[in-house]
């Protein structure tokens, strides 16, 4: 969740001491300072020192980036605020975005624009707006869901599809903290297993598919409440006042015990169209 990777154990350390200067900030302050927080775009680093999660391995926008400045023309889907794209340090000549969200279409044209980056709006669910076999290379990170039918259409012959997805049951702690137990079909859809067949059953073949669960550190209850904010699907029509004693519950054994730990849940996937 921070940008950097961190030393889970060095900040564990550091929320344990006692507060001899600052007086322990109490749930109404910090949950108030949370529902203040704007939520749009894919920017994290409000949660700077108040959560902490591992990065997996792959390093994805690395190596997106070094995917994009060698091909010709580029899609990323569902581009959120356009910040994980901007962090490429050359796009390719032709570099198209599609989010489908007005707040952050607005904020990625913004990001985008002064880069030669187009911003489409466009729907998740909806058909890709592009012609066939239109780019070299389609990214994304964290999509709702890969279309893969689309994907594989606009797809030039020996083009890729490159992208990060969240993987089943991530950051379920939180989840059922709230919700109580979730069956367990309830997020099968985005096994690995599936995403590969999917993926195949468009006529594209996986090079590469690997899966890592990440040790996630939510070291106040501000910092849970933003997060139940900014990824709406986690707990839906999530508010504070319709959680509010599982909120101050939670607030309490933070205090008491130190970090509340979850695991996300990611996989790197590269899929390619046959053809030349």
């Amino acid at each position: 969740m921070t940008t950097a990777d961190t030393d889970h154990a060095h900040l564990a350390h550091l929320a344990h001491r006692p507060h001899h200067h600052h007086p322990r900030r109490t749930f109404e302050d910090l949950v108030t300072e949370a529902e203040a927080a704007p939520t749009e775009g894919w920017d994290f680093s409000w949660f700077e020192g108040r959560a902490t999660e591992e990065r997996p391995s792959w390093g994805y926008a690395r190596s997106m980036a070094e995917r994009i400045a060698g091909v010709s023309a580029a899609l990323d889907l569902q581009t959120g605020g356009g910040e994980v794209l901007a962090s490429a340090p050359v796009f390719a000549p032709l570099t198209v975005a599609t989010e489908g969200w007005p707040p952050n279409v607005a904020k990625a044209t913004a990001l985008l624009h002064p880069r030669g980056a187009a911003v489409v709006a466009s729907p998740e669910d909806a058909p890709l707006p592009f012609a066939d076999e239109a780019f070299d290379l389609v990214t994304s990170r964290h999509p709702v869901s890969p279309q893969w039918a689309e994907i594989a259409r606009v797809l030039k012959p020996g083009g890729t599809y490159f992208a990060q997805h969240v993987g089943p049951r991530s950051v379920f702690e939180v989840v059922e903290y709230f919700l109580g137990p979730q069956p367990e079909e309830q997020s099968s859809d985005r096994h690995p297993d599936h995403e590969r067949a999917g993926a195949e059953a468009a006529g594209l073949e996986i090079a590469d598919l690997r899966a890592e669960r990440l040790r996630m550190e939510f070291f106040d209850i501000g910092a849970v409440v933003h997060f139940l904010r900014k990824v709406v699907w986690m707990v839906p029509g999530f508010t504070v006042d319709a959680y509010r004693p599982r909120l101050l519950a939670l607030h309490e054994r933070i205090e008491a015990e130190g970090p509340f730990v979850a695991h996300s849940t990611r996989h790197v996937v590269e899929a390619r169209k046959p053809g030349r």
